[in-house]
């Protein structure tokens, strides 16, 4: 195969996010992403670093859409607005960008500490959510551990959501927006102090 002109490390990175987007995480190999960018395996190596390197990058990359995502999200709002917004657009996030979400949780799993880009792109993604708990009366170890609570009650439903996991015919909008709701009372209720 000739080695395709143009080629950039961005685009293989977005094509990585192409297809963990269109066919889940295990999908993704440097074979499969050469293929899919016409050239032989070898030349990804002229962009990357490895399948290490390629899954920090997307790493970095979920963690900077999350931040901007969720500073979108919570943009001239506090309280319990801020929380319903930044719920539902962390939930959209991941039913759009399953893949790399789903890839990029498991990538900074085996990532060793110490990338200070990955570890501040992931600070800010932490302090939007931070501060929106400052108008709940929320600091320190409280204020984590609701950041812990409103992350898993996102990726908990969007994750089973993605995955086909509600059956029934009930609106699915419906039940997200329920479940935050008890959340935000929670909040409105010290059940985090």
């Amino acid at each position: 195969m000739p080695r395709r002109a143009g080629l950039t490390t961005a685009i293989v990175v977005q094509a990585a996010v192409d297809l963990l987007n269109r066919e889940g995480p295990e999908a993704l190999t440097l074979n499969r992403l050469a293929e899919r960018l016409g050239v032989q395996p070898p030349s990804l190596y002229n962009h990357i670093g490895g399948f290490s390197d390629l899954k920090r990058e997307l790493a970095r990359l979920n963690a900077a859409n999350l931040g901007e995502c969720f500073t979108q999200a919570a943009v001239g709002k506090s309280g319990p607005k801020a929380i319903e917004a930044v719920a539902q657009a962390y939930r959209g996030y991941i039913l759009e960008n399953y893949g790399l979400y789903m890839a990029s949780l498991r990538a900074s799993r085996n990532m060793p500490p110490g990338d200070p880009q990955l570890e501040a792109t992931e600070g800010r993604v932490v302090q939007v959510v931070l501060t929106i708990l400052e108008s709940f009366g929320l600091e320190g170890e409280d204020a984590v551990h609701a950041v812990r609570g409103l992350r898993s009650l996102v990726h908990g439903f969007a994750t089973l959501e993605a995955a086909g996991g509600f059956g029934l015919p009930l609106d699915c909008d419906e039940s997200f927006r329920r479940l935050v709701r008890i959340f935000i009372r929670g909040l409105e209720h010290g059940y985090y102090a």
